[in-house]
């Protein structure tokens, strides 16, 4: 007979959303993570307006604000330092820029007071899963020894164990090595007076010459702040898929060694970093199947998407909502694991696609190849205000932040 509880395969964003989602709706279940301990991962996420209203439906708002800054505006810059176009923040919804490591701890710290300290067990790597009557079960082993652990079984297995999930493994085993697109990353922070707005998120420049990302992600005490900044630069050889590979200045400066503008010091930004991390620019081609009885994929298991956009731990959050709902709503648990593939699936899928092609900073590389990366005098000149509202209206659309859709969640809230 297997537990009457929800088991969850990984304590990342989407893992720790889902539990408080499901918590919230009175659905017992039980995350496992495979790190032996919780450290910071990764660097800045942008919280989009979609992504803040399912946290601030948790009650997480307050938390946010403490540890956030707000986001003001996305601004689209050319190579040569010259704004395109400011989008102002336009929702009802804050939105947040915000380090990585400060939303999973308010995220983890909300399991805790909720569910209880017991609530998550580390040290836990799936190497599988099988279907049972009435559920399924996750086999273990203990990440360091790698000596077996007991098997433990739920109504359902939800695998939120990222790029690398073993349990999408097991039911795509000829899929291989995440998908590289010929762009590498390197993603720092630096300590540095506030940039613009001080709430700008900062799309400057091409992949195809070097393209910079850089926002805020924390308010320092003195006044300044903590910058995100992301290198990107196309190459043909990748490093490994990890989050913690240390990254070089040296790998990053030349790209970017003319980026002086009158506004901002690219290269000193990069040379004061306190820490580079280097990462492929990678994703996973979409499948058409995410659910397998009462096991199903969430988050980077199940849509991996290259991080252009914001919208990677966006849509695993929209996931675990989607997932909770149904569970919440389908007397039959396998039935609830379809109803939430149906409604997300196809939907992720596009965005892994369109994130290849055609996200927000297109509209860059519009106006770079009709000025021939030279500045321009007069922006409507090289683009129309129509062009470039449609340019970003459709990548909003496509990940369900457009006015429309949050309009409509707004009322249904």
């Amino acid at each position: 007979m297997v537990d009457d509880r929800i088991v969850i395969v990984g304590g990342g964003i989407a893992g720790l959303s889902l539990a408080l989602h499901l918590h919230q709706r009175g659905i017992a279940c039980h995350v496992y993570e495979a790190a032996p301990a919780f450290r910071p991962l990764g660097v800045g996420i942008s919280l989009l307006p979609h992504g803040t209203k399912a946290l601030v439906e948790l009650g997480l708002l307050d938390e946010l604000r403490k540890r956030a800054v707000i986001f003001q505006e996305s601004c689209f810059v050319t190579s040569k330092g010259q704004f395109v176009y400011t989008d102002p923040a336009a929702s009802e919804y804050p939105q947040f820029l915000i380090h990585r490591a400060d939303l999973h701890e308010v995220l983890y710290d909300a399991v805790v007071e909720r569910l209880g300290a017991d609530a998550v067990t580390l040290g836990h790597t799936s190497t599988g899963v099988e279907e049972v009557t009435g559920g399924a079960v996750v086999h273990f082993v203990d990440s360091q020894s790698r000596e077996s652990l007991p098997s433990q079984s739920g109504r359902a297995v939800i695998a939120c164990d990222g790029i690398h999930s073993s349990i999408r493994a097991q039911f795509y085993p000829d899929e291989g090595a995440p998908v590289f697109t010929g762009v590498n990353m390197w993603r720092g922070t630096t300590v540095h007076p506030p940039i613009a707005s001080g709430g700008s998120h900062l799309r400057i420049g091409t992949v195809d010459r070097g393209k910079m990302v850089i926002y805020p992600i924390r308010n320092l005490p003195d006044g300044n702040q903590l910058v995100n900044w992301v290198a990107e630069i196309r190459q043909e050889e990748s490093g490994p898929v990890d989050w913690s590979v240390p990254g070089r200045v040296d790998d990053v400066l030349p790209t970017f060694a003319e980026w002086t503008f009158d506004w901002l010091d690219v290269p000193a930004l990069i040379r004061n970093a306190e820490a580079i991390l280097e990462y492929p620019m990678s994703d996973r081609n979409p499948v058409d199947r995410w659910t397998f009885g009462h096991v199903t994929l969430v988050g980077d298991a199940a849509h991996a998407m290259i991080p252009r956009g914001s919208n990677g731990a966006m849509q695993a959050i929209l996931d675990t909502v989607a997932l909770a709902d149904a569970i919440a709503e389908e007397s039959d648990v396998a039935q609830a694991l379809v109803r939430y593939e149906q409604a997300r699936r196809d939907v992720a899928n596009a965005l892994v696609l369109k994130n290849r092609v055609t996200p927000p900073d297109h509209l860059i590389e519009v106006v770079e190849t009709r000025t021939g990366y030279q500045p321009f005098e007069r922006i409507e000149d090289v683009i129309t205000t129509e062009e470039i509202h449609a340019i970003l209206d459709s990548y909003k659309s496509a990940a369900g932040y457009n006015k429309a859709t949050l309009a409509q969640a707004s009322k249904g809230a």
